[in-house]
């Protein structure tokens, strides 16, 4: 080029340098500089914030939930993208699959926030997940209809709370047993419960009644009596025990009335904690307990329940996108290759797994770098997703940046987290601009 022809292209190009100096090179270089600052600004303190950034719970919660972010979203949204752009060549409603699967696309981080904190809400009356949950939960293993029923402390039963209660004496055959509970509101009891009667005693049996000890309006029944407005508690098991050992059991009548045959005399009678189990809720999705944790140094490297659950929503969005790109690089393959995969007597996986994956490694590449830069500045789903109790345990380097800057109004802290973003995004980068010069020279 002759100087003439520079000088004209540097006219053209200064516009954009213009702005690419105003809206990249110098907010990068205010943010390094403002990162040795303190909070206002005011005086230097050289890397305090960086030292703060490695120390402080919150920010180490943060990046440790972002190596979580960077190591298992992007795979597991790559993974499925692979799978389900094989599965749409080889069904007929293949166009259709690939319309539901990248539809998230179309839904912002905010709104696709709102819909997972409603579907991962713990109530299942309100929450998708743990609606389903509870249902299969519930299949093999019931809970109580009495959860919160209790004796008193001038009962002739005792025990902790929740069960089990143990009567204070040994029963005798041929005596018949009142056992009061309280707490169970009148709407609560189940619809087949009946008035209550006190049960009749039977020579070499142990009879006994269970029941509501609560008149609705006037507090505690009569002593020693079961009042005609109480119900009894229909299904209630009832153990005799005696040495350690149950040897009898049975059920309760739907007027509280049971019967144990001899072999409970001189044992105690026992209402097994089974009877008192809570109703089964459900799974806290956002909340804070730990899967497991991995000791390094002085450093614990740990994953959460909120931070996957999180991760799934991310999932979800981004999962059309790698099957879209990576569809793309499937029907590049040459199909000659794969045919005669199967004629040297290559089964499918081996087709999969030794032909079509090698020839989709560049594309795998790209998919899984550009996830890579997208989670490492993941804000929406997080700030919208994890509730306020367990926001700091979901925290990212995204998110505590901008709480440092505009709840904390530490904008030093909030440089440095911005100055170790950039630092991490630089070496994927590199390696995604080094591979694709590669794939150029080829």
């Amino acid at each position: 080029m002759t100087g003439t022809r520079r000088t004209v292209a540097l006219l053209f190009l200064f516009p954009a340098l213009v702005l690419l100096g105003a809206l990249v090179v110098y907010p990068i270089g205010y943010s390094v500089v403002r990162s040795f600052f303190n909070a206002s600004g005011s005086s230097f303190i050289g890397f305090d914030n960086y030292q703060t950034l490695f120390t402080r719970s919150d920010t180490k919660a943060a990046i440790n939930n972002n190596i979580w972010w960077v190591v298992l979203a992007p795979t597991v949204a790559t993974a499925l993208g692979l799978i389900f752009a094989v599965m749409t060549e080889r069904i007929r409603w293949g166009t259709a699959f690939k319309l539901v699967v990248f539809m998230p696309m179309a839904i912002s981080m905010l709104a696709a926030g709102i819909i997972f904190r409603l579907v991962y809400d713990q109530d299942p009356g309100k929450g998708a997940v743990n609606a389903v949950w509870t249902s299969v939960h519930d299949t093999f293993s019931s809970s109580s209809a009495f959860p919160k029923a209790h004796p008193r402390a001038n009962d002739p039963l005792a025990g902790r709370a929740g069960g089990p209660y143990l009567t204070k004496q040994p029963v005798q055959a041929g005596t018949s047993y009142l056992l009061p509970l309280v707490g169970v509101a009148a709407d609560e009891m189940p619809g087949d419960a009946k008035p209550a009667k006190a049960a009749t005693a039977s020579p070499g049996k142990v009879t006994g009644t269970l029941w509501q000890d609560f008149t609705l309006g006037k507090g505690a029944g009569k002593a020693k009596g079961v009042d005609s407005t109480e119900v009894g508690y229909p299904g209630m098991r009832v153990e005799a025990v005696k040495g350690g050992k149950v040897v009898a059991s049975t059920t309760a009548a739907a007027d509280g009335t049971f019967t144990l045959p001899a072999a409970a005399d001189g044992a105690k009678l026992r209402l097994p904690a089974a009877n008192f189990k809570e109703a089964y809720n459900g799974v806290d999705w956002l909340g804070d307990k730990k899967f497991f944790t991995i000791h390094l140094g002085g450093f614990d490297l740990y994953l959460n329940i909120v931070t996957t659950s999180i991760m799934v929503a991310y999932v979800w969005m981004w999962a059309g996108f790698a099957m879209v790109l990576i569809g793309a690089g499937l029907a590049g393959i040459p199909r000659e290759l794969l045919e005669a995969a199967r004629v040297d007597g290559a089964t499918e996986w081996q087709v999969f797994r030794r032909v079509t994956v090698p020839l989709l490694a560049p594309v795998l590449a790209v998919v899984l770098v550009t996830l890579m830069i997208n989670v490492l500045k993941i804000f929406d789903l997080v700030y919208i997703i994890a509730p306020g109790s367990s926001q700091d345990d979901a925290n990212v380097l995204a998110l505590q940046l901008y709480l440092s800057a505009f709840n904390e109004n530490n904008e030093g802290l909030a440089s440095a987290i911005a100055v170790l973003l950039l630092l991490l995004v630089i070496p994927v980068m590199w390696f995604n601009m080094r591979r694709l010069r590669q794939e150029a020279r080829r």
